[in-house]
């Protein structure tokens, strides 16, 4: 039952206003997470994965540690500058 749609049922109490920001925020917190690991995942993956296999090289393992490294620090980078412009 979709709680936002559907008048509350006597006697219950719908969610304040800064409850379901909250749950929102949550929740578009969390997908930005899984996104971003995904995206990480992916890029890096291509990158630095050059014969999949059981495990990875030791030039792979490195690799993959640089590619989360700088897809994180360039993240940040980007976020601050955006947050930035908005002030």
């Amino acid at each position: 039952m979709d709680t936002f749609s559907s008048p509350p049922s006597s006697g219950s109490t719908s969610p304040s206003p800064e409850a379901m920001m909250d749950q929102l925020q949550t929740q578009l917190a969390q997908a930005y997470a899984q996104e971003f690991l995904e995206t990480l995942r992916a890029k890096c993956f291509e990158k630095c994965i050059t014969k999949p296999g059981s495990s990875l090289s030791g030039s792979e393992s490195s690799c993959i540690s640089r590619c989360v490294d700088r897809y994180i620090e360039a993240t940040g980078i980007v976020s601050r500058a955006l947050f930035s412009r908005q002030r």
